[in-house]
């Protein structure tokens, strides 16, 4: 919904439109291609991972589908408070325009900037200095996303647990109430106790709603880890196009220095085929010398200029890594600090049930 007001004589803003998870997608990878420097926020999951065994796991579900729209929203809202994405022109056509949207993305040419698979996976393997920085960066994503798993496969079991103990508390209160149909000088206590043991077991359902939307907020940060690896990613190709580009100009100074002394250093198929055919007359080297002294011309600017690339690159790059880990810092920080303040109430809930229960037990 557009909230600025709008100046005389433009059309005011749609005041809500639909979007699919689809054009989501497309968005975050415009964004992703567009500003490789940036830890671009992650969408949520589209089908259910990591979700506790008694709920659904269905991707139609109305509770899961809720859910990942208020991942999506939040999705949104990163992006808008984010000091560089929010001024992107079609971030902003996204939350304005009805139609024409998808056209305005593809017309950008953003799919012909992304890098191919094979290019990033040769790019890993064959970087010859890659930056610290970046690695020890990986190895944290890494470690981010193996810890956060862990974290949600130990909360996973833990509700399975507490389920179970909610479910004696329900037990509890059908034996009390049968009990009470037979014991006509204990029946009222028992009745009442029975009641405050359905009412603390009908509660799980609701319990672990909340529960769950403590679980997104880890998920989040654990889809996050992969946008720390995407930057990583970027900076390896930066660096092997970087080492390429040396590669080639020291290949041609070579050849150069070789006209020009005549003197062959390596072995080449070049060079076998002067020794059998003749050597190359005066004009026909001079030629040459003169197209590679253009080519290292060329070479020596194209590396100028990808070496203030990646300059430029782990500046930005670094600096928005920093403003991620400090937000990762206050929201796992609220969101831990929630989930036990939450598991504290759960757990006094527990001590009144009993605390009432003792009571209605003393009245008989």
């Amino acid at each position: 919904r557009a909230v600025e007001s709008q100046s005389e004589g433009q059309c005011a803003p749609v005041d809500s439109l639909w979007r699919r998870y689809s054009e989501f997608e497309l968005l975050r990878n415009y964004l992703s291609v567009t500003y490789p420097h940036i830890v671009v926020p992650p969408l949520p999951e589209k089908r259910a991972d990591f979700v506790w065994h008694k709920l659904s796991a269905d991707n139609m579900d109305p509770d899961f589908v809720e859910r990942r729209r208020i991942g999506l929203e939040n999705f949104l809202l990163r992006v808008a408070s984010h000091p560089v994405l929010c001024q992107d022109k079609i971030f902003y056509s996204f939350l304005t325009q009805e139609g024409g949207w998808k056209e305005m993305v593809n017309e950008t040419g953003f799919q012909l900037k992304a890098d191919s698979r094979l290019k990033a996976l040769n790019a890993t393997f064959r970087v010859k200095n890659p930056d610290k920085r970046f690695t020890e960066l990986k190895h944290y994503s890494d470690e981010l996303q193996s810890v956060i798993s862990h974290l949600l496969r130990v909360r996973a079991r833990v509700a399975d647990r507490l389920y179970g103990v909610y479910k004696v508390h329900g037990n509890y209160g059908r034996v009390f109430s049968e009990w009470s149909a037979i014991e006509k000088e204990m029946g009222d206590g028992l009745q009442s106790a029975g009641h405050h043991m359905d009412v603390y077991a009908a509660s799980i359902d609701d319990i672990l709603e909340e529960e769950e939307h403590y679980a997104d907020q880890l998920k989040e940060y654990l889809f996050y880890a992969e946008a720390l690896r995407a930057v990583c990613r970027k900076h390896e190709l930066m660096q092997y196009d970087l080492e390429m580009a040396a590669q080639d100009l020291t290949s041609k100074k070579q050849q150069c220095e070789e006209l020009a002394t005549g003197t062959v250093r390596t072995f080449s198929l070049k060079g076998m085929t002067s020794k059998l055919f003749g050597q190359e007359t005066p004009e026909q080297r001079e030629a040459k010398i003169k197209v590679l002294e253009e080519q290292i011309q060329e070479g020596e600017e194209q590396l100028k200029s990808k070496n203030l690339e990646g300059r430029d690159f782990v500046k930005s790059a670094w600096a928005d890594i920093e403003r991620f880990k400090e937000q990762k810092n206050h929201d796992l920080k609220e969101a831990l600090i929630s989930y036990a303040v939450m598991q504290i109430s759960m757990c006094k809930k527990g001590i009144q049930v009993w605390t009432n229960a003792k009571e209605c037990f003393s009245k008989m």
